[in-house]
């Protein structure tokens, strides 16, 4: 589902917020607060790879968004390239193919470039965005290893351009709701956090069952969205990881890559967290433990119907809240950040530090040992 670290200071400048959650707050004012007069949708994007996530998710998303269209294409199939065109409005001079990607440079109707590709081509062609002159939004996970995702950020940097990750549920506001009452303490000190994600895989000639293509197994795919609560909940990052894997190699689904993985990590504040990847199980729930109650997302990492539960002793109270098309925020989010000159909540650093977690779970699971974040 391509969808489908420092230290605390470092944490604070990846997300851009100070504990007290600042930016969740203006990410939630942005997502829900009505406006006088919605912006113009003059912030271009050009929309690199269109499988089923492009076609069925985000192309559809700009009907819903306020500042950003689409007016590029990136397609190595020029037939389906041009038929979604004429849906959507794009002129022939916006569509490339990857070997014409670099002309892109030339064409000022872009201003970011949405990276939806494997993996293992995420760094490629966000570093050739960057030299394009262009923002760049990428699926995540980011990159497939942490020195990509340090060529990424080097290249947005040199460019003067942002780099941004698509942490869709960052601008939703259940998660906003959830990171909101863990950072202020609504049920006092959170204690021991759970980010089970899940969900049991099928073709085994995907490319996400590739380790070129993929980086990994479920940890690449469905776990980050445990990596990414645990650390955005916490409102901090990890100190030590520590992983278990389980796999049958005899799967076909399984010959290179993980199938489940549990994890722990452990936090500056003393708070711990309990996290779950797989390809063989539905699992779909991020629960903070806190004080004086709990509270919980699930559905926690779905596109749409999320739900938000709060425990006291025996009292579970439900809230519902308005969603918003959590692509049409995230891409409203890097226009109006490109348009103000701020920092996007999910920026480089963010994508970086969850690569980062990662790879220390693989390296658990090959040692058998917790591993030092430092």
């Amino acid at each position: 589902m391509t969808d489908s670290t420092s230290t605390r200071r470092d944490f604070l400048r990846a997300t851009g917020a100070s504990l007290a959650a600042a930016p969740i707050a203006a990410a939630t004012a942005s997502a829900q607060a009505p406006t006088a007069a919605a912006p113009q949708k003059t912030f271009g994007y050009a929309i690199v790879g269109l499988g089923s996530l492009s076609q069925g998710e985000i192309l559809p998303a700009f009907l819903h968004t306020k500042r950003s269209r689409v007016t590029a294409l990136v397609s190595s199939d020029p037939t389906k390239a041009k038929g979604l065109a004429a849906q959507y409005g794009v002129p022939d001079s916006g569509l490339y193919s990857y070997e014409t990607f670099d002309r892109i440079a030339q064409n000022p109707a872009v201003d970011a470039v949405y990276i939806v590709l494997p993996n293992g081509m995420h760094a490629e062609y966000s570093v050739r965005a960057s030299k394009a002159g262009k923002h760049v939004l990428v699926e995540k996970p980011m990159a497939n290893t942490v020195a990509e995702c340090d060529a990424m950020i080097a290249a947005a940097k040199a460019a003067n351009k942002h780099l941004a990750v698509a942490y869709r549920l960052r601008f939703e506001p259940y998660t906003q709701a959830m990171i909101k009452m863990a950072r202020d303490k609504e049920y006092g000190k959170s204690r021991v956090i759970v980010c089970d994600s899940g969900f049991n895989i099928g073709n085994p000639e995907q490319w996400r069952l590739t380790k070129k293509m993929g980086g990994g197994g479920s940890m690449m795919d469905i776990g980050i969205y445990s990596v990414n609560a645990a650390r955005y909940l916490a409102g901090e990052e990890p100190t030590e990881v520590f992983a278990m894997e389980s796999t049958d190699r005899n799967d076909p689904r399984f010959k290179e890559v993980e199938d489940t993985l549990t994890f722990q990590l452990r936090f500056p504040s003393g708070a711990l967290a309990n996290c779950v990847s797989s390809y063989g199980c539905y699992l779909n729930r991020f629960r903070v433990h806190a004080e004086k109650g709990s509270f919980e997302l699930e559905p926690a990492w779905s596109r749409r119907g999320l739900g938000l539960r709060v425990f006291r002793g025996n009292t579970i109270e439900s809230r519902t809240m308005r969603e918003p098309d959590h692509f049409a925020a995230l891409m409203d989010h890097l226009a109006e950040c490109a348009a103000t000159g701020t920092r996007p909540v999910t920026d480089g650093e963010d994508g970086r530090n969850d690569m980062r977690v990662i790879e220390a779970c693989y390296e658990s699971v090959k040692t058998g040992r917790p591993v030092k974040l430092i």
